[in-house]
């Protein structure tokens, strides 16, 4: 029996001392001193032994076990010291070193385009203007002098909730709002997203922005019109820049026209951004047609007026010459860090 728990002794000992481990070290705490650990099986045995050799046999486990605890704590302390010398190690800063700079964010090229077209018409008197992006198909379409049967309303172009709830496909219905409250004079802009069911290209994309103005007075002419956009062309892509109406069909607006700016790379001689023709298209306008200002209660013999709309993404493209629309949205840092 005392050369069994010499050699368990010696046994289990050697193993504390090679163990790298706090898992390594309850794995032998178990294996010797757990409930079918092999000194415990020894205590078991103890009713084999003669009863008056169990005294003596009994003190010799007792004093095993005591010297295996003892050894399993101080191996435990030691790993503990270990541990707590690396963690201070890692924890440790060094106050002599530079500080890390801070990585800081910036305007995406969007919310810069949008900042600049805004300073434009407010410094002209403009209001600026928001809505709801889920509309009612009434504000949406038939306000605006789109009848039901009208090629816009077809569920290809135009996110439908319900048969009369959709995502508005313009900012358009920001302007009937307004009209509908009857404070006249109106001189506003009205930036937001819209949706309309695109496909993904370097072009097109179903969700992009818009800026669409609307000015409603007394007397307003064409003239008016052509002079606000001239200005406006004229402080965003510089004060060389012109501007060219060419007729079109808006079914708001009556006259309509789309507008081209010179382009400002080549000052109009023709080059590979404005595809050699000198001229770059920018946006659509028109006088007011008389239909929406009744349908909005304001009369067409005492008022007229002029809306336009421009693709915010559009001004950001002309602005820095970026090829692609999906730039803008696929949150690459190495594009977005050049603005």
């Amino acid at each position: 029996m005392n050369q069994t728990l010499m050699e368990i002794k010696e046994r289990a000992l050697s193993q504390i001392n090679a163990s790298e481990t706090l898992d390594a070290l309850n794995e032998i705490r178990v294996n010797f001193l757990g409930k079918k650990g092999e000194l415990t099986s020894v205590l078991k045995s103890m009713k084999d032994v003669a009863p008056e050799d169990r005294p003596k046999v009994g003190q010799l486990v007792n004093e095993a076990r005591e010297s295996l605890e003892e050894a399993l704590e101080s191996k435990k302390a030691a790993f503990g010291k270990v541990l707590r010398e690396a963690k201070m190690k890692a924890e440790t800063i060094d106050v002599t070193l530079p500080a890390k700079k801070p990585m800081l964010g910036h305007r995406h090229p969007n919310t810069i385009a949008l900042e600049e077209a805004e300073r434009i018409f407010v410094g002209m008197g403009y209001e600026v203007v928001e809505g709801p992006e889920v509309e009612y198909d009434y504000y949406n379409f038939e306000a605006l002098n789109i009848p039901a049967n009208h090629p816009a309303k077809d569920e290809q172009d135009t996110f439908y909730v319900t048969s009369n709830i959709l995502l508005r496909t313009q900012t358009s219905p920001v302007q009937v709002h307004v009209m509908e409250q009857g404070k006249l004079p109106i001189r506003m802009i009205a930036p937001g997203r819209v949706f309309r069911s695109d496909e993904v290209d370097a072009t097109h994309s179903p969700s992009f922005h818009q800026i669409e103005g609307l000015v409603i007075d007394k007397n307003i002419t064409f003239a008016d019109l052509k002079g606000t956009l001239a200005e406006f062309a004229k402080q965003l892509f510089g004060e060389e820049t012109k501007v060219k109406f060419r007729p079109h069909h808006f079914p708001f607006t009556e006259p309509s026209a789309e507008v081209d700016v010179s382009c400002f790379k080549c000052g109009g001689k023709g080059c590979r951004f404005c595809k050699g023709s000198g001229w770059i298209e920018i946006l659509g306008c028109g006088m007011v047609h008389p239909r929406v200002l009744e349908m909005s209660g304001i009369d067409p013999e005492e008022y007229t007026g002029f809306a336009f709309g421009v693709g915010l993404e559009r001004i950001a493209l002309l602005k820095y010459e970026i090829d692609d629309m999906r730039l803008l949205y696929e949150n690459d840092m190495r594009f977005l860090k050049q603005f």
